[in-house]
């Protein structure tokens, strides 16, 4: 019994990064559509990260966490809400905070410095998705697994 929190939390970690994945190819394809169209690099990385944030939290609530059936009148609305405050503040601020030093100051190319921003972001998301925006309990699959492996006292 203690294998399956384990194996539900890389189940789900696996899941999350392939729809992640396929977030940062909607995210990149927006990004250079915009800078080519030649929008600002920052003003192009937030609307990027912000079709990514969308294609994400729908993919997410279809298949990542597609076990957290939620049957409240606005539960759909509150976990995008949500979602848009937790993964949004973390990937539009961990990209602008993190791309302007890079590319700004550093001079990296746009792409390069915007895969570093997805890679450090990654794990917040996941945690917040997680803890706040899917779960239907207290705490998130990864609590559940901590959980699993303390004895109580």
């Amino acid at each position: 019994m203690r294998a399956l929190p384990r194996r539900l939390l890389q189940h789900r970690i696996l899941k999350f990064s392939l729809v992640g994945a396929i977030g940062i190819v909607v995210q990149f394809v927006v990004l250079c559509g915009l800078v080519k169209a030649h929008v600002h690099y920052l003003v192009a990385t937030v609307l990027a990260v912000e079709s990514a944030l969308v294609h994400n939290f729908i993919w997410h609530r279809q298949f990542t966490w597609s076990d957290q059936v939620d049957l409240r009148r606005f539960a759909n609305l509150s976990r995008f809400f949500r979602f848009h405050l937790s993964n949004g503040a973390i990937s539009l601020l961990g990209n602008l905070l993190i791309m302007w030093p890079l590319v700004g100051g550093l001079g990296f190319s746009v792409v390069v410095a915007n895969g570093f921003a997805i890679l450090i972001c990654f794990a917040a998301n996941f945690l917040a998705s997680d803890y706040w925006v899917f779960s239907l309990g207290k705490n998130g699959v990864l609590g559940r697994a901590v959980s699993a492996r303390v004895k109580p006292s």
